[in-house]
Order: structure tokens, then C-alpha cells, then sequence
């Protein structure tokens, strides 16, 4: 990057102006990463200081059958196919209840665009779940799905939003986002919630109180211009309504067995390096998010650790099983990890955990690292 310009972007960062679009593609063009790291880890330690957020939650799943044929998912399965499944409810509902022992305080609900489910099956699952789990945040439903229950109910989102709220829905999730341009969009995506749709529904669930999270799939054909115009997307819907509450970049995934439905494998993954490039871009220009995520099933414990000095401050939860990584992952990311392996993850990492719940109020603060346990020089005799 040029000397001038470098030293343009230090002065906005460190003065909190907002950057440009421009600015977003000479980062990504930045081959310093140490540079990059510390403009983020800047933003990030005048955000939340040394805190590093987590909670302990779980995924449920309750039918893989999708209508949609996403040339990125290894999850989706057709009707009829061998390993096809859609939960009867209370089938759901024994499933979260063997959860409830671990002290979860989310349960994060995503599920396929199932052609013939009823919609009162959604509203209905959500109000059971939640007798069964009182004081557990149903975190649910992507844009994509709330887009879906439109079409198969006939009610606008409006009121599918007043019915999942009044049956327990806290939060929306994020997915159904990847990346909005439409020159990528129409390479990977098999269902019909673009922006306007996915941006459409987070306005209006922001509007009844929510909070929701807003994410970024990349690494598969997209160039680093359409995730700045992704992230600058969201910053101006940010702008309008102030109801995301953290972003968070998912890495796009490979299939260790070659499943054939996930059509993007001759794309590289994303190295850890570009992974941790993209959080601190991300970080750099979402200035009006206050958290961002690095779900470290997407990305392993290693590169986790390292993102919380490129501008990340959440580690996600302690998810046990997320189907829609593991179905593709064979990369040795492990599938459970417990309050006490997320508080040990963190504190090797040099910061503070904290524990928080859907909103992102604080649960418990935990003591930080563990300075006695950091190597010392010994002294060897000559």
C-alpha cells in the first residue's frame, strides 16, 4: 500500500472517521497483516477492552429437507433421500431437554426450506421448546426461512414475526446473508432471499425490539470488493436502525467426503491468514457494530485465538454438534467445547472472559489469564 495512504487510514482509524468503500479495497489489497491486526485489535480494545465474549448454547436442527439447492451446502437433503429427517416436535423437545443439564442459556434454531411442513409447525415448536426450556433464548430462523414462511403461509412477515414472537422468539440468526452482490449471489445461492428480502426482514424484526446478528459467507468465488460492499450494506442498514448486534464472517467450508451437493470445491479455502485479514477489515469497517464473531467451528481453535488480536472480541458458544459445518468439516475442528474449555481458549489467548446471553448483557465475568502459567527463561549452567 502506498506510504500516503497507509498513513491516511491511521489517522481516520485513530480519530474514529468512518471509512470508505474505497479504504475497505486497499486493506483487502494490504499484504501487512501485523499493520492490519493492530488498526483492528485498536478498534476493538476502544470497543470492549481485554473482553472476550462466549456463551453456552446449542444447535437444533429440526428437518435438513430443503426445497433450495445452495451450491455451498453439504446439509440439505431432498424428500425421500436415505438420510433425510424432520423432527416431530416432541422429538425436539427430548433432544433440548438432554441439553439442559450443560446450563445453556441459547438454543440456536436453523433448519431446511421444507417443502410441505405446515407453518403453524414453526410457532408451534418455538412455544414447546420454551416451556420445556424456560429461561433459554430461542435464537431462530434465518431471513431466508422467515422469507420461506411467507410463501407457504400466505401472511406477510409482519405478522409471522408477531406469532414467533409472542411463542418465544428472542432473536433471528444471521444466515441466509453469504454475500449480497448479485453477480456472486446467483453462482451460489438456490433460494430466492436476496438483499432486498434478507434486508427487508432484519429491518423489521429491528423494528419489534429484536436483535439480531448479520453474517458474511466467504471464501468460495467472491472477490475481496464484494464482501467491502457487503459489509457496507449492513453498515448503512446498521445506520437506519442500530439492531444488529455483532457481524459475523463464516468461513465457506469444503467437503472432506465430496459431496456432490456442495459444488464449490475446486474453490481454495480460505487460508488462516485471509481469514484473519478478514475480521480486521470487517472490524475496521463496521464502526457502528460493536461486536464481531469468529465461530470457531468455521475456523479451528488456532486461528480462533489469533482473530481476538485482528479485531474480534466473541467466540460464540459451545455449540456441541452445528450440522451444517460438521456435515461438510472434516478438517479435525472438534464438535463439543464446554464453558471451561471456552474460559481455558481465552485465557491462553491473553484476555478477559466474559459470559453473556442472546442480547449480549452480561452474565458473569470471569478472571483473566493466568499470568503464573506463562513460560519463563530458566538458566542453564555452561
Amino acid at each position: 500500500m502506498d506510504a500516503g495512504l497507509k498513513r491516511e487510514i491511521e489517522a481516520k482509524v485513530h480519530d474514529g472517521v468512518r471509512l470508505s468503500r474505497a479504504d475497505g479495497e486497499a486493506l483487502y489489497a494490504s499484504d501487512d497483516l501485523v499493520w492490519l491486526g493492530g488498526l483492528a485489535h485498536e478498534v476493538r480494545t476502544r470497543k470492549n477492552g481485554d473482553q472476550t465474549f462466549f456463551n453456552v448454547n446449542r444447535h437444533l436442527n429440526l428437518t435438513n429437507v430443503c426445497s433450495a439447492s445452495c451450491a455451498y451446502c453439504s446439509f440439505q437433503r431432498k424428500p425421500g433421500e436415505q438420510d433425510a429427517y424432520t423432527m416431530r416436535i416432541e422429538e425436539a423437545v427430548r433432544l433440548a431437554k438432554e441439553m439442559e443439564p450443560a446450563g445453556i442459556t441459547e438454543l440456536h434454531i436453523v433448519n431446511g426450506l421444507h417443502p410441505t411442513l405446515p407453518w403453524r409447525y414453526y410457532p408451534r415448536s418455538l412455544r414447546e421448546l420454551g416451556k420445556a426450556l424456560p429461561g433459554v433464548a430461542l435464537k431462530a430462523f434465518t431471513a431466508t426461512e422467515i422469507h420461506w414462511f411467507e410463501k407457504i403461509s400466505g401472511l406477510p412477515a409482519d405478522e409471522i414475526l408477531d406469532e414467533l414472537i409472542d411463542a418465544g422468539l428472542e432473536s433471528l440468526t444471521g444466515g441466509g446473508a453469504e454475500i449480497f452482490d448479485w453477480e456472486v449471489r446467483q453462482r451460489i445461492v438456490g433460494h430466492e432471499t436476496h438483499w432486498e428480502d434478507w434486508s427487508r426482514i432484519h429491518r423489521l424484526a429491528h423494528s419489534k425490539g429484536l436483535r439480531t446478528p448479520c453474517t458474511m459467507l466467504y471464501g468460495h468465488v467472491e472477490e475481496p470488493r464484494h464482501r467491502v460492499d457487503h459489509v457496507l450494506r449492513l453498515r448503512e442498514l446498521q445506520d437506519e436502525t442500530g439492531g444488529f448486534s455483532v457481524f459475523i464472517p463464516l468461513r465457506f467450508q469444503h467437503d472432506s467426503v465430496g459431496d456432490p451437493r456442495n459444488r464449490l470445491m475446486n474453490q481454495p479455502m480460505a487460508t488462516g491468514a485471509e481469514a484473519l485479514k478478514t475480521f480486521a477489515v470487517s472490524r475496521l469497517l463496521f464502526d457502528n457494530v460493536d461486536h464481531i464473531k469468529c465461530f470457531w467451528v468455521m475456523h479451528g481453535l488456532t486461528t480462533a485465538q489469533l482473530s481476538l488480536n485482528f479485531g474480534v472480541d466473541d467466540l460464540d458458544g459451545s455449540v456441541v454438534e452445528y450440522k451444517i459445518t460438521h456435515d461438510a468439516d472434516g478438517f479435525g475442528t472438534p464438535g463439543t467445547m464446554t464453558r471451561d474449555d471456552l474460559l481455558t481458549v481465552i485465557r491462553d489467548a491473553g484476555f478477559h472472559p466474559v459470559e453473556r446471553d442472546t442480547r449480549y448483557r452480561t452474565i458473569r465475568t470471569y478472571d483473566g489469564p493466568d499470568t503464573t502459567r506463562r513460560d519463563t527463561p530458566v538458566a542453564i549452567d555452561a
